[in-house]
Protein backbone atom coordinates (compact mmCIF):
# COMPACT_ATOMS: atom_id res chain seq x y z
CA UNK A 1 0.00 0.00 0.00
CA UNK A 2 1.12 3.56 -0.68
CA UNK A 3 2.64 5.35 2.30
CA UNK A 4 0.04 7.78 3.64
CA UNK A 5 2.66 9.78 5.50
CA UNK A 6 4.13 10.65 2.09
CA UNK A 7 0.78 11.96 0.79
CA UNK A 8 0.82 15.79 0.93
CA UNK A 9 -2.17 16.91 2.96
CA UNK A 10 -3.60 19.88 4.83
CA UNK A 11 -5.06 19.77 8.31
CA UNK A 12 -8.10 22.05 8.31
CA UNK A 13 -10.19 20.99 11.32
CA UNK A 14 -7.91 21.11 14.33
CA UNK A 15 -8.51 23.16 17.48
CA UNK A 16 -5.26 24.57 18.80
CA UNK A 17 -5.53 23.76 22.52
CA UNK A 18 -6.38 20.14 21.73
CA UNK A 19 -3.20 19.63 19.71
CA UNK A 20 -1.22 19.70 22.95
CA UNK A 21 1.03 16.70 23.53
CA UNK A 22 0.12 14.72 26.68
CA UNK A 23 3.63 15.26 28.06
CA UNK A 24 3.38 18.99 27.41
CA UNK A 25 -0.03 19.18 29.05
CA UNK A 26 1.38 17.56 32.18
CA UNK A 27 4.37 19.90 32.12
CA UNK A 28 2.21 23.02 31.71
CA UNK A 29 -0.08 21.90 34.53
CA UNK A 30 2.93 21.39 36.81
CA UNK A 31 4.28 24.84 35.97
CA UNK A 32 0.88 26.41 36.63
CA UNK A 33 0.49 24.53 39.91
CA UNK A 34 -2.73 22.94 38.68
CA UNK A 35 -3.95 19.35 38.30
CA UNK A 36 -3.47 17.83 34.87
CA UNK A 37 -6.76 18.41 33.03
CA UNK A 38 -8.84 15.32 32.40
CA UNK A 39 -9.05 14.38 28.73
CA UNK A 40 -11.29 11.31 28.91
CA UNK A 41 -14.50 10.21 30.57
CA UNK A 42 -16.95 11.94 28.23
CA UNK A 43 -19.69 10.27 26.21
CA UNK A 44 -21.40 13.29 24.66
CA UNK A 45 -20.72 16.88 23.65
CA UNK A 46 -21.63 18.75 26.85
CA UNK A 47 -19.13 16.84 28.96
CA UNK A 48 -16.56 16.97 26.17
CA UNK A 49 -16.93 20.76 25.99
CA UNK A 50 -16.28 21.02 29.74
CA UNK A 51 -13.18 18.90 29.32
CA UNK A 52 -12.01 21.15 26.49
CA UNK A 53 -12.44 24.33 28.53
CA UNK A 54 -10.48 22.61 31.27
CA UNK A 55 -7.35 22.88 29.10
CA UNK A 56 -7.41 26.68 29.05
CA UNK A 57 -6.29 27.46 32.64
CA UNK A 58 -3.00 25.59 32.25
CA UNK A 59 -2.22 27.54 29.06
CA UNK A 60 -2.40 31.00 30.59
CA UNK A 61 0.58 33.32 30.52
CA UNK A 62 2.45 34.50 27.46
CA UNK A 63 4.50 31.35 26.85
CA UNK A 64 2.38 28.16 27.08
CA UNK A 65 0.08 28.63 24.07
CA UNK A 66 3.06 29.70 21.97
CA UNK A 67 4.85 26.47 22.92
CA UNK A 68 1.74 24.52 21.92
CA UNK A 69 1.75 26.24 18.51
CA UNK A 70 5.37 25.32 17.78
CA UNK A 71 4.89 21.70 18.83
CA UNK A 72 1.64 21.38 16.87
CA UNK A 73 3.37 22.58 13.70
CA UNK A 74 6.30 20.23 14.31
CA UNK A 75 3.94 17.28 14.78
CA UNK A 76 1.99 18.17 11.64
CA UNK A 77 5.10 18.39 9.49
CA UNK A 78 6.25 14.97 10.71
CA UNK A 79 3.27 13.17 9.14
CA UNK A 80 3.13 14.78 5.71
CA UNK A 81 1.04 17.86 6.46
CA UNK A 82 2.16 20.67 4.16
CA UNK A 83 -0.37 23.21 5.43
CA UNK A 84 -2.11 23.47 8.80
CA UNK A 85 -5.02 25.78 9.59
CA UNK A 86 -5.44 25.90 13.35
CA UNK A 87 -8.68 27.00 14.96
CA UNK A 88 -7.77 29.65 17.54
CA UNK A 89 -9.81 31.29 20.29
CA UNK A 90 -7.72 34.31 21.30
CA UNK A 91 -10.47 35.50 23.65
CA UNK A 92 -9.22 32.77 26.01
CA UNK A 93 -5.93 34.66 26.38
CA UNK A 94 -6.94 38.31 26.66
CA UNK A 95 -5.99 38.36 30.34
CA UNK A 96 -2.56 36.95 29.53
CA UNK A 97 -1.75 39.23 26.59
CA UNK A 98 -3.78 42.32 27.50
CA UNK A 99 -6.07 42.65 24.47
CA UNK A 100 -7.65 40.46 21.82
CA UNK A 101 -5.39 42.04 19.22
CA UNK A 102 -2.27 41.37 21.27
CA UNK A 103 -3.25 37.73 21.70
CA UNK A 104 -3.75 37.32 17.94
CA UNK A 105 -0.48 39.13 17.24
CA UNK A 106 1.41 36.74 19.51
CA UNK A 107 -0.23 33.66 18.01
CA UNK A 108 0.32 34.83 14.43
CA UNK A 109 3.98 35.59 15.13
CA UNK A 110 4.48 32.18 16.75
CA UNK A 111 2.71 30.42 13.87
CA UNK A 112 4.89 32.19 11.30
CA UNK A 113 8.06 31.29 13.18
CA UNK A 114 6.98 27.66 13.57
CA UNK A 115 6.10 27.42 9.89
CA UNK A 116 9.57 28.63 8.95
CA UNK A 117 11.26 26.33 11.47
CA UNK A 118 9.41 23.18 10.41
CA UNK A 119 9.05 23.78 6.68
CA UNK A 120 5.29 23.95 6.18
CA UNK A 121 2.68 26.70 5.73
CA UNK A 122 0.38 27.66 8.60
CA UNK A 123 -2.85 29.65 8.65
CA UNK A 124 -5.09 30.63 11.54
CA UNK A 125 -8.86 30.31 11.78
CA UNK A 126 -10.34 32.81 14.21
CA UNK A 127 -13.24 31.18 16.01
CA UNK A 128 -16.62 32.69 16.89
CA UNK A 129 -18.29 31.25 19.99
CA UNK A 130 -21.79 30.33 18.86
CA UNK A 131 -23.02 30.62 22.46
CA UNK A 132 -21.71 34.20 22.74
CA UNK A 133 -23.13 37.57 21.76
CA UNK A 134 -23.50 38.92 18.25
CA UNK A 135 -21.37 41.90 19.28
CA UNK A 136 -18.52 39.64 20.41
CA UNK A 137 -18.73 37.69 17.16
CA UNK A 138 -18.58 40.87 15.11
CA UNK A 139 -15.54 42.06 17.07
CA UNK A 140 -13.85 38.71 16.49
CA UNK A 141 -14.53 39.06 12.76
CA UNK A 142 -13.16 42.61 12.64
CA UNK A 143 -9.96 41.59 14.42
CA UNK A 144 -9.62 38.57 12.13
CA UNK A 145 -9.83 40.82 9.07
CA UNK A 146 -7.22 43.15 10.58
CA UNK A 147 -4.83 40.20 10.64
CA UNK A 148 -5.73 38.90 7.18
CA UNK A 149 -2.26 39.77 5.84
CA UNK A 150 -0.52 38.38 8.92
CA UNK A 151 -1.64 34.78 9.06
CA UNK A 152 -5.39 34.75 9.72
CA UNK A 153 -7.09 33.15 6.72
CA UNK A 154 -10.58 32.16 7.87
CA UNK A 155 -13.42 32.74 10.31
CA UNK A 156 -14.79 29.66 12.01
CA UNK A 157 -17.48 29.02 14.58
CA UNK A 158 -17.53 26.43 17.34
CA UNK A 159 -19.61 25.47 20.35
CA UNK A 160 -22.81 23.56 20.97
CA UNK A 161 -25.01 23.67 17.86
CA UNK A 162 -28.10 22.66 19.81
CA UNK A 163 -30.33 25.71 20.33
CA UNK A 164 -27.53 27.95 19.06
CA UNK A 165 -28.16 28.49 15.34
CA UNK A 166 -25.17 29.82 13.47
CA UNK A 167 -27.25 32.01 11.17
CA UNK A 168 -27.58 34.68 13.88
CA UNK A 169 -23.91 35.48 13.23
CA UNK A 170 -24.56 36.43 9.61
CA UNK A 171 -23.03 39.88 10.07
CA UNK A 172 -19.77 38.50 11.47
CA UNK A 173 -19.31 36.17 8.53
CA UNK A 174 -20.21 38.94 6.09
CA UNK A 175 -17.47 41.07 7.65
CA UNK A 176 -15.02 38.20 7.26
CA UNK A 177 -15.93 37.47 3.65
CA UNK A 178 -15.74 41.16 2.73
CA UNK A 179 -12.29 41.24 4.30
CA UNK A 180 -11.03 38.38 2.15
CA UNK A 181 -11.32 35.57 4.68
CA UNK A 182 -12.79 32.13 4.12
CA UNK A 183 -16.07 31.29 5.85
CA UNK A 184 -15.53 28.01 7.71
CA UNK A 185 -18.26 27.46 10.34
CA UNK A 186 -19.08 24.29 12.22
CA UNK A 187 -22.41 22.84 11.11
CA UNK A 188 -24.09 19.49 10.65
CA UNK A 189 -22.58 17.75 13.66
CA UNK A 190 -25.03 17.82 16.58
CA UNK A 191 -27.81 19.30 14.44
CA UNK A 192 -28.96 17.97 11.09
CA UNK A 193 -29.21 19.35 7.55
CA UNK A 194 -30.92 22.60 8.59
CA UNK A 195 -27.67 23.66 10.24
CA UNK A 196 -25.76 22.94 7.04
CA UNK A 197 -28.30 24.83 4.96
CA UNK A 198 -27.87 27.89 7.16
CA UNK A 199 -24.10 27.69 6.78
CA UNK A 200 -24.45 27.49 3.01
CA UNK A 201 -27.16 30.07 2.36
CA UNK A 202 -26.63 32.59 5.17
CA UNK A 203 -22.98 32.29 6.22
CA UNK A 204 -21.81 31.68 2.63
CA UNK A 205 -19.53 28.85 3.73
CA UNK A 206 -16.44 28.02 1.69
CA UNK A 207 -15.83 25.01 3.90
CA UNK A 208 -17.93 23.46 6.67
CA UNK A 209 -16.37 21.95 9.76
CA UNK A 210 -18.00 18.50 10.03
CA UNK A 211 -21.12 18.88 7.85
CA UNK A 212 -21.57 15.12 7.68
CA UNK A 213 -25.27 15.20 8.47
CA UNK A 214 -25.93 16.71 5.06
CA UNK A 215 -26.17 13.04 4.07
CA UNK A 216 -29.69 13.14 5.55
CA UNK A 217 -30.89 15.57 2.86
CA UNK A 218 -30.04 14.34 -0.67
CA UNK A 219 -31.12 17.59 -2.34
CA UNK A 220 -28.92 19.68 -0.05
CA UNK A 221 -26.06 17.22 -0.45
CA UNK A 222 -26.31 17.67 -4.22
CA UNK A 223 -26.26 21.44 -3.78
CA UNK A 224 -23.18 21.29 -1.56
CA UNK A 225 -21.47 19.11 -4.16
CA UNK A 226 -22.36 21.47 -7.00
CA UNK A 227 -21.11 24.49 -5.06
CA UNK A 228 -17.81 22.74 -4.36
CA UNK A 229 -18.05 23.36 -0.61
CA UNK A 230 -15.56 21.20 1.26
CA UNK A 231 -16.61 19.33 4.40
CA UNK A 232 -13.79 19.10 6.93
CA UNK A 233 -14.63 15.65 8.26
CA UNK A 234 -13.36 14.09 11.52
CA UNK A 235 -14.29 10.37 11.64
CA UNK A 236 -13.09 9.48 15.15
CA UNK A 237 -14.58 12.63 16.65
CA UNK A 238 -17.91 11.79 15.03
CA UNK A 239 -17.80 8.32 16.58
CA UNK A 240 -16.79 9.44 20.07
CA UNK A 241 -19.39 12.22 20.22
CA UNK A 242 -22.15 9.89 18.97
CA UNK A 243 -22.69 11.70 15.66
CA UNK A 244 -22.47 8.24 14.07
CA UNK A 245 -23.24 4.96 15.85
CA UNK A 246 -20.21 3.17 14.39
CA UNK A 247 -17.36 3.76 11.98
CA UNK A 248 -18.99 1.29 9.63
CA UNK A 249 -21.89 3.72 9.34
CA UNK A 250 -19.78 6.85 8.86
CA UNK A 251 -20.94 8.70 5.71
CA UNK A 252 -17.52 9.87 4.42
CA UNK A 253 -17.34 7.32 1.61
CA UNK A 254 -20.95 7.95 0.58
CA UNK A 255 -20.35 11.70 0.56
CA UNK A 256 -17.35 11.29 -1.72
CA UNK A 257 -19.28 9.00 -4.02
CA UNK A 258 -22.00 11.67 -4.22
CA UNK A 259 -19.43 14.19 -5.43
CA UNK A 260 -19.05 16.13 -2.17
CA UNK A 261 -15.57 17.46 -1.54
CA UNK A 262 -14.18 16.33 1.84
CA UNK A 263 -11.00 16.70 3.82
CA UNK A 264 -9.91 14.30 6.56
CA UNK A 265 -9.02 15.73 9.97
CA UNK A 266 -8.40 14.87 13.63
CA UNK A 267 -10.40 17.65 15.37
CA UNK A 268 -9.04 17.26 18.94
CA UNK A 269 -6.28 14.64 19.23
CA UNK A 270 -5.70 15.05 22.98
CA UNK A 271 -9.30 13.89 23.51
CA UNK A 272 -10.03 11.56 20.61
CA UNK A 273 -6.64 9.90 20.21
CA UNK A 274 -5.77 9.71 16.51
CA UNK A 275 -3.78 12.40 14.75
CA UNK A 276 -4.36 13.22 11.11
CA UNK A 277 -2.18 10.41 9.74
CA UNK A 278 -4.08 7.90 11.87
CA UNK A 279 -7.35 9.30 10.52
CA UNK A 280 -6.15 8.69 6.96
CA UNK A 281 -5.17 5.14 7.89
CA UNK A 282 -8.54 4.60 9.55
CA UNK A 283 -10.31 6.00 6.49
CA UNK A 284 -8.48 3.49 4.32
CA UNK A 285 -8.80 0.42 6.54
CA UNK A 286 -12.14 0.93 8.30
CA UNK A 287 -14.13 3.27 6.06
CA UNK A 288 -12.98 1.59 2.86
CA UNK A 289 -11.63 4.61 1.01
CA UNK A 290 -9.50 3.81 -2.02
CA UNK A 291 -6.16 5.50 -2.53
CA UNK A 292 -7.78 7.58 -5.27
CA UNK A 293 -10.39 8.80 -2.78
CA UNK A 294 -7.74 9.48 -0.16
CA UNK A 295 -5.78 11.51 -2.72
CA UNK A 296 -8.96 13.41 -3.59
CA UNK A 297 -9.44 14.23 0.10
CA UNK A 298 -5.84 15.39 0.35
CA UNK A 299 -6.22 17.59 -2.71
CA UNK A 300 -9.49 19.05 -1.45
CA UNK A 301 -7.83 19.82 1.87
CA UNK A 302 -5.13 21.81 0.12
CA UNK A 303 -7.11 23.45 -2.67
CA UNK A 304 -9.93 24.56 -0.34
CA UNK A 305 -7.56 25.95 2.29
CA UNK A 306 -5.88 29.29 2.84
CA UNK A 307 -2.58 27.95 1.51
CA UNK A 308 -0.57 29.92 -1.03
CA UNK A 309 -1.06 29.44 -4.76
CA UNK A 310 2.49 28.16 -5.03
CA UNK A 311 1.91 25.46 -2.40
CA UNK A 312 -1.33 24.42 -4.07
CA UNK A 313 0.42 24.06 -7.43
CA UNK A 314 3.33 22.03 -6.07
CA UNK A 315 1.04 19.85 -3.95
CA UNK A 316 -1.11 18.97 -6.96
CA UNK A 317 1.98 17.58 -8.70
CA UNK A 318 3.13 15.73 -5.59
CA UNK A 319 -0.30 14.15 -5.02
CA UNK A 320 -0.38 12.99 -8.65
CA UNK A 321 3.12 11.53 -8.21
CA UNK A 322 2.00 9.76 -5.02
CA UNK A 323 -0.90 8.17 -6.88
CA UNK A 324 1.37 7.10 -9.73
CA UNK A 325 3.41 4.95 -7.34
CA UNK A 326 2.54 1.30 -7.08
CA UNK A 327 3.39 1.11 -3.35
Amino acid sequence: MRDLSALPKAHLHIHLEATVRPTTLADLARQAGLPVPQTDGFVEFTMFNRRYLGLVPVMQGTHPILRVIDEAVEDAAAVGVVYAEFGISPAFYVESFGTLEAAVEAMATAASAAAAAHGIEVGLMMTVDRTGSIEAANETARVAVAFASRGVVSLGMAGDERNNPGVKYEEAFAIAKAGGLLSTPHAGELVGPDSVRGAVTVLKADRIQHGVRVIEDPALMKEVAELGICLDVCPTSNLMLAVVPSLAEHPLKALLEAGVRCSINADDPIFFGPGILNEYVLSRLQLGLTDEQLADCAWSSIECSGASAALKASSRLEIDAWLARTS
